[in-house]
């Protein structure tokens, strides 16, 4: 009895199994038929003509193809009309540039001082005098980082002259105040014609867009004396 009712149950089991299973597959054929009611098979034939309304993209209706020739016509308006556009601006720029160059002062036909000094003769010696004092540069030349200028003092005038080689004023064609370093010259110049020999130095590193030298001297504390001489050329 204990045997048949094991095997019973044993086959209600499995019957019920198998039972669920069934449903479950059913019910899962049914739903998936459902969803895939609306999804065909494309048509694969090549012997089959498509029909004129599926040519057409979706989205693309109304889409007009333009010729190359076309295209280029109106490329080419385009351009001349921009091109048009950018020479009628330029225009008064033009104009405004012809006024400018007709407002433009023409230049003084006078040379400035500086052109004078350096048109000025650079053959040694090179003399200034001024109330019987005369100042005069005899030659120049280059020692290490230093351009020497040769120079002489003398006085025929009436009195002895002081001065102050601090106020000796050393500039080159374009205006620009050079240091220089005097040596040799007497701080004070007495009235016996007697010449005295000395070297002004100019660091050569100070001289390198200069061609010509001018030089200025002045009496202490008086400053009466005005030696002064121009076109003293750079030796190099």
């Amino acid at each position: 009895m204990r045997l048949n009712s094991t095997l019973a149950l044993t086959l209600i089991l499995l019957s019920s199994m198998l039972g669920a299973g069934f449903v479950s597959s059913m019910w899962g054929f049914t739903l998936g038929h459902e969803a895939l009611k609306a999804v065909t098979q494309p048509d694969s034939r090549p012997n089959k003509k498509l029909p004129r309304n599926k040519l057409k993209t979706p989205g693309k209706e109304g889409l007009a193809i333009l010729r190359e020739e076309d295209i280029l016509i109106r490329v080419k308006a385009q351009i001349d009309g921009q091109g048009k556009d950018l020479k009628s601006e330029k225009e008064p720029d033009d104009s405004k540039k012809s006024n400018q160059l007709t407002s433009v002062p023409k230049p003084s036909s006078e040379p400035s001082p500086e052109a004078k000094e350096a048109n000025l003769p650079s053959k040694f010696p090179i003399k200034s005098q001024d109330r019987g004092v005369t100042l005069e540069v005899i030659s120049a030349n280059q020692q290490g980082n230093s351009l020497l200028l040769n120079v002489s003092l003398k006085n025929k005038g009436d009195g002895a002259v002081r001065f102050l080689y601090s106020f000796l004023n050393v500039t080159d064609e374009q205006g620009r105040a050079l240091s220089a370093i005097t040596d040799g010259l007497p701080g004070e110049l007495p009235p016996n014609g007697k010449e005295f020999y000395g070297t002004v130095s100019i660091p050569t590193a100070l001289l390198s867009n200069s061609q010509k030298l001018s030089l200025a001297l002045t009496d202490y504390p008086d400053q009466k004396l005005q030696l002064k001489m121009a076109g003293i050329p750079v030796v190099r």
